[in-house]
C-alpha cells in the first residue's frame, strides 16, 4: 500500500470517528421513516415483532420454524432486536431456540446473538447520549441500573449480567454512557450472561410441562425478589442524600 493510500485510509477513518454521532442519527431517522412512511414495511416489521409480543413460548417456536433454513438468522434478528427495543422478552426467544435447535445448540445461538445486540446498544448509546437512550429503553430502567453503576463500578456489568430480572438492554445502554471501553464491557457480557443463558436452554430444551411451569414460577418468584431488593436499595440511598 502507497503513502498515498495510507493517508487517505486514515483520513477515512479519522472522518467516521468524528461523524459517528451523525451517521448513526442519521441510520435511525432514515429507518424510523421509512417505518412511518411505508405502509408494507410498517406491516412486515408488525407481523415479525407480534409473536414475542404474544409472550406464547409456541407462537415464537412456530414463527421462527415458518422460516425453515433461515430459521437461526431470523432468530438472531429477533434476539438482536429484543435487545434494543426493552420491552421485548429475549427469554422467549431463548426458550424457543432449545426447543427447535436442541438446548446446547439454542445455547450457543442465543448467547452470540445477545451478544451481538449488547454491542450495538453500547454503541448507540456512546453514539447519540442519554436523551436517545432513555427513549429506547426508558428513563426508570436506566435509573434501576444506575445505582449498580456508581457502587460496584465497571464490575457492575458482570454482577447485573448474572441477575436474571435486571434487564439486560438498560445495562448496555447505560455502559455505553460510562468512561468504560468496549472490549471490558464486551467480556463481562459474555461470561456474566453464559450462566442464565445455559439455564434457560437447558430447560427449554429437556423440561415439559409441569416441571418447566414449576421452574418458571420459582424463577419468577426469585425475580420479584431481586427487584423489590434493588427497588429499596435505590430508595434507601435517596433517602441517605436527601438527608
Amino acid at each position: 500500500m502507497s503513502i498515498e493510500e495510507k493517508t487517505q485510509k486514515q483520513e477515512n477513518m479519522s472522518f467516521l470517528r468524528r461523524n459517528r454521532s451523525w451517521i448513526m442519527l442519521g441510520i435511525i431517522i432514515l429507518v424510523v421513516a421509512l417505518y412511518l412512511l411505508v405502509p408494507s414495511l410498517n406491516a412486515a416489521v408488525n407481523k415479525f415483532l407480534s409473536p414475542l409480543a404474544s409472550g406464547n413460548i409456541d407462537t415464537v417456536v412456530d414463527f421462527i420454524r415458518s422460516y425453515k433454513g433461515y430459521a437461526a438468522v431470523i432468530s438472531c434478528l429477533l434476539m438482536v432486536l429484543s435487545s434494543v427495543i426493552a420491552p421485548l422478552p429475549a427469554f422467549l426467544i431463548t426458550l424457543s431456540n432449545a426447543v427447535i435447535f436442541g438446548w446446547w445448540q439454542g445455547a450457543i445461538l442465543s448467547w452470540s446473538s445477545a451478544m451481538l445486540g449488547a454491542a450495538l446498544c453500547f454503541f448507540i448509546s456512546r453514539s447519540l447520549g442519554r436523551d436517545t437512550v432513555e427513549k429506547l429503553a426508558g428513563r426508570g430502567a436506566l435509573q434501576s441500573v444506575e445505582k449498580y453503576f456508581e457502587k460496584y463500578g465497571t464490575r457492575t456489568i458482570l454482577i447485573c449480567r448474572l441477575l436474571p430480572f435486571v434487564s439486560f438492554d438498560a445495562v448496555s445502554y447505560f455502559a455505553g454512557l460510562t468512561p468504560m471501553t468496549f472490549w471490558p464491557f464486551f467480556i463481562a457480557t459474555g461470561v456474566g450472561q453464559l450462566p442464565a443463558t445455559i439455564v434457560y436452554s437447558y430447560v427449554g430444551g429437556t423440561l415439559t410441562g409441569g416441571a418447566q411451569a414449576l421452574f418458571f414460577g420459582l424463577t419468577a418468584l426469585f425475580g420479584l425478589a431481586i427487584m423489590i431488593s434493588i427497588l429499596k436499595q435505590i430508595y434507601d440511598g435517596r433517602q441517605k442524600d436527601r438527608a
